[in-house]
């Protein structure tokens, strides 16, 4: 871990302990039948903080005695993994652990559907060295199906939120904020290095669908040599230094999640390598160095999220017309070109991200056929061709849709889910844009020459409430022929003017 300034934490005497779990259980620990259990509970944690603060969480509210004689023999008869100081804290951890299932069936008890298990989400944060984006956390939980059943992926999303919540209440992950390229700023969550260990630990003995390999951060350059057992569900090489992926890899066929992010001398990823992983269902390729993915990617028909964000020099995608069980396809900031073949096909694709690429001139007949489409992101090129019947866009929840190329970084303040930004475009012919302005709620235009004054002067935006316009050359000024309002834009809400001419 990285710091400013490093100190020796020294661990608290007996009376500073019960002042920490004292204070932060509540008081309920001076009840006559649970005030000596709460010593001993806390004498438990042999004045190592952390281990005081991760079991609060577990016993505050508690005011039933059994539940303090349950919690105090669970961690007597827990064993720490290796006998060091810092395993003190493991049979804590662990007892924690395990009193995470009891506040899971707790939660979903009014709920009719599967809910997933908070258990096995917290195990899989065990595959990250550093810290870890919210979105491709909630993504991978819900292609590897912990996250229960879920009819759209806004329930999947909301709920993947509400289990992170919760392990951040019972201190086992922490809220932490990680600055991505073009200034932007990525929410993530982070685990503390004890915990992680403690995590996997628990990972290896927890049954079958945990089996993992972590070898994460540790410097390789090539994998062919690590040994790996077929039976092996989960694998991260994240944050190494691995330049190619081999032809000839261990057959992995119950692995579920592959996960090789954070690898940025990976250039290439052989025919081969892929076919090792039939039943691949998280593959998350982000900030690598490839140029061009193998066409047996096609061949991973079980796949539900593939992440290739911040993929630099990605140009080209192979036919994709095989992946008929894709629900997340994030390809944000690589330069891709246009969409891959075979999109037609995506018929469960929930979520599509190409933000900050430029796919050129492209058609959104490709994009409109996508039925159970809800969530969309995506620049392309001025020259492309807007349909005016937009009905599709009725589908969406939630959209980012780019035109043209910014010639600086931009990130415009977004208030809605609904957004519309354009950039350097000389001129529309009317109504080209005004099919998708309809369902908008943000508009922002930036060094644009593109007769907004038509625009708005022929159709009404009763959605939009953001409007931002910088650097441009326009006028509000009723056209002859117009509609003759004088309330355009009647819902809007935000106006912001910079450096506009002509007004």
């Amino acid at each position: 871990m990285k710091s400013d300034v490093e100190m020796k934490v020294y661990t608290l005497d007996e009376g500073e302990s019960w002042q920490l779990f004292s204070k932060n259980v509540g008081d309920i620990v001076n009840l006559e039948q649970i005030h000596p259990l709460a010593k001993e509970i806390a004498r438990e944690c042999d004045g190592l903080p952390l281990a005081i603060i991760v079991i609060v969480p577990s016993m505050r509210g508690k005011t039933r005695v059994e539940l303090w004689e349950d919690a105090l023999k669970s961690l007597r008869m827990s064993e720490p993994h290796r006998k060091v100081v810092e395993d003190k804290v493991y049979k804590v951890i662990k007892w924690s652990f395990y009193s995470l299932e009891s506040q899971d069936i707790q939660r979903s008890k009014h709920v009719n559907k599967k809910r997933g298990d908070i258990q096995s989400c917290f195990l899989y944060c065990s595959l990250y060295p550093a810290a870890i984006p919210i979105d491709d956390l909630i993504h991978c939980w819900w292609a590897v199906g912990i996250l229960g059943e879920h009819d759209t992926y806004e329930e999947a999303y909301n709920w993947g939120i509400t289990l992170i919540e919760s392990l951040n209440d019972a201190c086992f992950l922490e809220a932490n904020k990680m600055k991505i390229v073009r200034a932007r700023v990525v929410n993530c969550v982070k685990m503390h290095d004890v915990i992680r260990d403690v995590d996997g630990w628990i990972a290896s003995t927890f049954g079958d669908e945990n089996i993992s390999i972590f070898q994460a951060g540790i410097g390789l350059t090539e994998i062919s040599r690590i040994k790996i057992s077929p039976s092996v569900k989960r694998i991260s090489f994240i944050s190494n230094e691995i330049e190619c992926l081999p032809n000839c890899f261990t057959k992995c066929p119950k692995a579920t999640s592959l996960l090789l992010q954070d690898n940025y001398h990976l250039k290439k990823i052989t025919h081969e390598f892929f076919l090792a992983f039939p039943a691949l269902r998280v593959l998350n390729l982000s900030k690598t160095g490839i140029r061009e993915m193998p066409s047996s990617i096609n061949s991973l028909c079980q796949l539900r999220t593939l992440i290739l964000q911040h993929c630099s020099e990605l140009r080209e995608l192979p036919t994709v017309a095989n992946l008929h069980n894709l629900q997340v396809l994030d390809c944000g900031d690589t330069e891709l070109r246009c969409l891959p073949q075979g999109m037609e096909n995506l018929t469960n694709l929930k979520l599509l991200n190409m933000s900050h690429s430029c796919l050129g001139a492209t058609s959104f007949d490709e994009i409109s056929s996508l039925h159970n489409l809800t969530h969309l992101s995506i620049r392309v090129d001025s020259s492309s061709s807007f349909n005016r019947d937009c009905t599709w866009m009725t589908r969406l929840i939630a959209f980012l849709i780019e035109v043209g190329e910014p010639s600086i970084d931009v990130s415009p303040y977004n208030k809605s889910k609904r957004a519309i930004n354009v950039y350097n475009c000389e001129n529309f012919s009317d109504g080209e844009l005004s099919g998708m302005l309809q369902f908008a709620s943000d508009l922002y235009l930036l060094r644009c020459n593109m007769g907004l004054r038509k625009l708005i002067a022929y159709n009404t935006f009763n959605g939009l409430k953001l409007l931002k316009i910088e650097r441009c050359s326009c006028s509000f000024v009723p056209v002859e022929g117009g509609s003759g309002q004088f309330d355009p834009l009647p819902n809007l809400e935000y106006l912001s003017l910079h450096f506009v001419d002509n007004l």
